[in-house]
């Protein structure tokens, strides 16, 4: 399959540690779309309304990445039901007429990824960290059927602004202390979603069940303390990387209109790890 030239993006700040060009660029090569290549801007908020706006018709999406997932949604002249649930965006994607669709393909990569590690419907689940990738785990979280979702982040006022995406979802939230961190990682679930080092410090206080599932959204250094003593503890681990490639899988066929080849996608993800 031969295309005209086309591109696509990773949008971040910062940028320099993305891995997406590897995956996106991978999955070009084995679909056969020559013409298609994928980079990675450095771009922050304020930035991100005049990029978009200067953007050619070659250009076919946008993979967003922090601190973009909210201000995404401003540029985009229309926003998919699970992205104005959640109120955050990870993927621009070009419609013919020239704008813009905002989707979050964090939400099912994380279904994706949660439902091969054994977690199912009535599960309890805990979030650490209540930012823009908190708000996909509670969409995640509800399209799972979990039976409890407890969201332990610093800032007490920051768990306040997830709960109309809750109520969104259509799922209860209890508030968790981070002081009680450790208290709250029994559950089924745990999501740590919180920047690099913030949950190092749970490690040695957590008692681990084998039973637990927890998913790391970092993927650099890997293993995390958190993910190192939970995998220690004989708990099922999904890294940050298992999300990466699921919600780019996604983008993926977004951009093109092609199904993803995974496995090519896969393997690239792995040599580079």
């Amino acid at each position: 399959m031969t295309e005209s030239a086309r591109r696509a993006a990773v949008l971040g700040k910062p940028i320099s540690h993305s891995l997406s060009p590897v995956i996106h660029n991978a999955g070009y090569v084995a679909a056969g779309l020559t013409g298609w290549s994928y980079t990675a801007i450095e771009c922050a908020e304020a930035e991100l309304p005049n990029l978009v706006v200067g953007l050619g018709a070659e250009w076919a999406g946008l993979s967003l990445t922090m601190p973009l997932k909210e201000v995404a949604l401003a540029v985009a002249g229309a926003v998919s039901p699970v992205a104005a649930a959640v109120g955050a965006a990870n993927t621009l994607v070009r419609r013919p007429d020239g704008s813009w669709y905002a989707d979050n393909t964090d939400v099912p990569g994380m279904v994706t990824v949660l439902r091969a590690a054994g977690v199912s419907a009535g599960a309890t689940v805990t979030v650490l960290g209540a930012g823009g990738t908190a708000r996909a785990a509670l969409a995640a979280a509800a399209q799972l059927d979990a039976k409890r979702v407890t969201v332990v982040a610093r800032r007490p006022e920051a768990v306040d602004e997830l709960l109309p995406v809750a109520r969104a979802l259509g799922i209860a939230l209890v508030p968790g202390a981070w002081a009680g961190a450790a208290e709250h990682a029994t559950a089924d679930v745990v999501i740590s979603t919180v920047p690099k080092g913030v949950a190092d410090p749970l490690a040695g206080q957590i008692t681990w069940a084998p039973s637990t599932v927890l998913f790391d959204a970092l993927y650099d250094p890997w293993p995390t303390p958190l993910a190192g003593a939970a995998e220690a503890a004989g708990c099922r681990i999904v890294s940050g990387l298992d999300l990466l490639l699921a919600q780019a899988v996604g983008q993926f066929e977004q951009f093109t209109g092609v199904p993803a080849p995974v496995a090519a996608m896969r393997a690239a993800l792995a040599a580079r790890r």
